[in-house]
This record gives C-alpha cells, sequence and structure tokens, in this order.
C-alpha cells in the first residue's frame, strides 16, 4: 500500500473525504477500531462510511467529510486497512492523498 506517513498541517487538511470500495473490504473493523464516527461495519460484514449524521452510507463510492479532529485516525485506518480499500482524497480535485491509489 502507498500513503503518506503523517497528516497533512495547514491548508492541505481543508476538504478531504473518505470512501471505502466495498469490493476489496475484508471485513476486519480496523478502520472502526480507529475511526468509530467515521466508519460503521454493517450486517454483510463490510465496512462502511457514514454521515456527519452517523447514517451508514450504503451507496457505492459513498463518500463523507474527513473531520479534522479525526483526520489522523482517519489516516491510520487507511494505513493499517488489510484490504487497501480506504481512499482519503480532496474534494477540491479528487486527487488521493491517503490510501492504496496515493502518490
Amino acid at each position: 500500500m502507498t500513503v503518506q506517513h503523517d497528516a497533512p498541517t495547514g491548508s492541505d487538511t481543508q476538504g478531504l473525504e473518505v470512501w471505502i470500495d466495498q469490493d476489496l473490504c475484508t471485513g476486519d473493523g480496523i478502520c472502526v477500531q480507529y475511526a468509530p464516527e467515521v466508519f460503521e461495519l454493517d450486517i454483510d460484514g463490510l465496512a462502511y462510511v457514514k454521515s456527519s449524521d452517523d447514517e451508514l452510507l450504503q451507496d457505492k463510492g459513498a463518500t463523507t467529510p474527513v473531520p479534522l479532529p479525526l483526520l489522523q485516525d482517519v489516516v491510520d485506518s487507511a494505513k493499517e486497512c488489510p484490504g487497501d480499500c480506504i481512499h482519503v482524497r480532496r474534494v477540491s480535485d479528487r486527487v488521493e492523498v491517503y490510501g492504496p491509489e496515493a502518490a
């Protein structure tokens, strides 16, 4: 997995979103352990992102904003994910900054 090692600082933290590729999710729940406010396992055993209203977002490719106080937890989730299925990208240009497709 190719990810940056530290969470960004300053203006780089503005406008990030996260999504999970359920086709690659192994259901280990590591993401839920790191950031239960952002991720949740569903009855199907796969992880999904949650809205800011705590609603499980089950649509394919559903994204949710990354709250700044939880950024490091979300980044750690992407780093530790055995399925390499957590993608964190900038909203402005949709460039992945953490996850399997990060530069």
